[in-house]
């Protein structure tokens, strides 16, 4: 256990590209640094993570996969566990299989929000390399509370989605590097922070933090008391969506979206169902034109051949549709 005492933490966020600026992140960390850091990256829930033991080897500071409920300790940096939510709460560790966030588990928001709630100025958010939105909302959060909030140099980054979007937001107070991130570390802990003003709760932030803190389908807390009904459904569980503001949702159960990931998410659903569509189409072909070599040339034949003539021609429509909208190699996905 370490002497020192802890002054703040440190929530760092990354998607695509985020291992390679974690690796020069965690190179440029000070030894003694006084704040505890957490990490989430986005990762598929069902992969195993090495990230640990990548960030371990990359600098000074020890790092560990995290556990629920071990104390947090300056000089150390807790990673996040694939499809748990990686949250601050009370000088621990939370691990939570909470509703997940534009997607995600582990989320960039929901890691952020809870530095915002519980450690106000003595909060720090870094936003890494990654595609779309997450960590701008919890940026915004940190930087509410009082925090400070830094961004990966678009051009440092791999994948400059997340940092272009955070400092388009306003949401950003510095950027740099990625290997010049532990120096403004070093130099935020020498701030004298005597004089800090604790702040009123926010109650619209407190309640999303402890959802993301809950069971994965708890309905312990309302969602609806976040906002009135926006129209729209969850991507995940196809539950009504709550309109936050104009740029967030979450549903009844909890699953959150910002307007860019539940774009994506549609985008997603429509380009699933066009495939699932052109498959259709063409069983529908091959089986009309069974259909109509087995009865020959009889009415019924008929209505089986311009079946098949009009499914098609469908098809050919569709498919020329996607070939346009998609790579020539294929969904990305597949």
């Amino acid at each position: 256990m370490s002497e020192r005492v802890l002054q703040g933490v440190v929530a760092v966020g990354a998607s695509a590209g985020g291992v390679e600026a974690l690796v020069r992140f965690a190179g440029g960390l000070p030894e003694d640094l006084p704040y505890a850091v957490l990490v989430a990256l986005h990762v598929p829930a069902s992969a195993p993570s090495a990230l640990a033991g990548i960030v371990d080897r990359a600098g000074p500071l020890p790092a560990t996969t995290a556990v629920d409920g071990e104390r947090l300790e300056p000089g150390h940096v807790y990673v996040a566990v694939p499809n748990r939510h990686l949250l601050a709460h009370r000088g621990r560790v939370v691990v939570s299989k909470g509703p997940s966030e534009n997607g995600h588990r582990p989320a960039i928001n929901a890691l952020f929000r809870s530095v915002a709630v519980n450690y106000q100025h003595r909060g720090v958010g870094i936003l890494l390399s990654g595609v779309l939105d997450d960590g701008v909302l919890g940026l915004g959060a940190i930087r509410a509370r009082g925090g400070t909030t830094i961004a990966q140099e678009p051009a440092d980054a791999l994948f400059p989605d997340m940092p272009c979007h955070a400092i388009e937001a306003d949401v950003v107070d510095t950027e740099a590097p990625a290997a010049k991130l532990g120096q403004l570390l070093a130099d935020l802990a020498t701030r004298d922070l005597a004089e800090e003003t604790i702040l009123e709760p926010d109650k619209r932030m407190d309640l999303e933090n402890r959802i993301a803190m809950g069971t994965h389908f708890s309905t312990e807390q309302d969602a609806e008391r976040l906002g009135p009904p926006s129209g729209y459904t969850c991507p995940d569980c196809n539950g009504s969506l709550m309109e936050l503001d104009i740029r967030s949702y979450r549903c009844r159960v909890g699953h959150a979206w910002t307007a860019d990931a539940l774009l994506k998410a549609r985008d997603d659903e429509v380009e699933k169902a066009l495939w699932i569509a052109l498959r259709s189409l063409e069983e529908k072909v091959k089986l009309s034109r069974k259909m109509a070599d087995r009865v020959g040339p009889t009415g019924i034949g008929q209505v089986y051949a311009a079946a098949a003539e009009e499914a098609e021609h469908a098809m050919n429509v569709l498919s020329d549709r996607l070939a346009e909208a998609i790579p020539p190699w294929g969904p990305l996905d597949e």
